[in-house]
């Protein structure tokens, strides 16, 4: 018990303190999250991946391998959804909700948060390419799923062409690859937004969770967050031997798997009118049970 405790206090904690800050905001003050949400994905986040990814030695064929276990997750989980939605006999835009619940988890300002605290810089670096995965993939196969087929697959093209992860890895790589020195000019406005990125996004967290409501179909979001916060790591555990990556990746991936709802999801639930209620208690439910999962997930992965 005082181990678990030991790693609660160090790699969870920090982050739920850092987010309790921007919940508070966001009660006292009404600070509205969504401008902070947009610097976050259009400047910071880019900045930080390009910046771990310049500084890293991942190796083109690893952090490939990285991003087709992330999708092979995703993928595996979307089909879990879908069958319990399909047993559960759910109506089609619950169903809809369910499965995108499941699916997507947090992996950005959740995620690379506690990967940074647990595993450090390689392992930041090594969460962010499961990151951009899973962001390019909500913004493309989560969009058809809350639309139910009302959407065209341009559309769902046009969503992951306005990721700016799909940018910032390939130029880090050319950059990398190529050996060219970025200037000063370009690299220190790089580095404090990339400093910026995760202090930013707990703040954000915070601010998002405040905005959720209480959750609607408890026991329906209950088996939600039981998926997302248990079969999710325990896919990716099983997934792991099939695709050849080093020890802390696959460390990374197994933690990354066990990240609650994802936050972009109830905005995707919301354009779509795709039970945006259900979806946000299902953000807020396994966001709140995380601590009680990812504790175990952490002992387990001998940090």
């Amino acid at each position: 018990m005082t181990a678990l405790l030991r790693l609660f206090a160090e790699n969870l904690l920090p982050v739920l303190l850092v987010a309790g800050v921007g919940f508070a905001w966001q009660r006292l003050l009404r600070i509205e999250p969504t401008p902070l949400s947009r610097v976050v994905f259009y400047a910071a986040l880019p900045a930080l991946q390009f910046e771990l990814l310049v500084s890293s030695d991942i190796p083109l064929a690893e952090l490939g391998q990285m991003m087709l276990l992330a999708t092979a997750l995703i993928a595996g989980m979307a089909a879990i959804g879908f069958l319990v939605s399909r047993a559960l006999h759910l109506p089609e835009q619950l169903a809809a909700a369910f499965v995108l619940s499941v699916t997507f988890m947090n992996a950005g300002n959740y995620g690379l948060s506690v990967s940074h605290f647990t595993f450090g810089a390689m392992g930041l670096a090594w969460a962010t390419v499961f990151f951009v995965t899973n962001s390019m993939l909500t913004n493309a196969a989560g969009v058809d799923i809350a639309s139910v087929g009302r959407t065209s697959p341009v559309r769902a093209a046009a969503g992951v062409l306005k990721v700016p992860a799909l940018y910032s890895i390939p130029l880090a790589l050319l950059v990398r690859n190529s050996g060219v020195t970025v200037p000063p000019f370009v690299a220190r406005p790089i580095e404090l937004l990339a400093t910026a990125a995760v202090p930013i996004m707990l703040l954000l967290l915070g601010m998002q969770m405040a905005k959720a409501g209480m959750p609607q179909r408890r026991a329906l979001v209950g088996l939600s967050s039981g998926l997302r916060l248990i079969a999710s790591p325990l896919l990716a555990w099983f997934l792991l031997p099939a695709f050849s990556l080093p020890m802390l990746a696959g460390k990374v991936a197994v933690l990354e798997a066990g990240m609650p709802t994802a936050v972009l999801n109830t905005i995707i639930a919301s354009e779509f009118d795709t039970e945006p209620g259900f979806v946000a208690g299902a953000v807020l439910v396994s966001t709140l049970l995380s601590p009680l999962t990812l504790t175990p997930i952490l002992a387990l992965l001998g940090v």
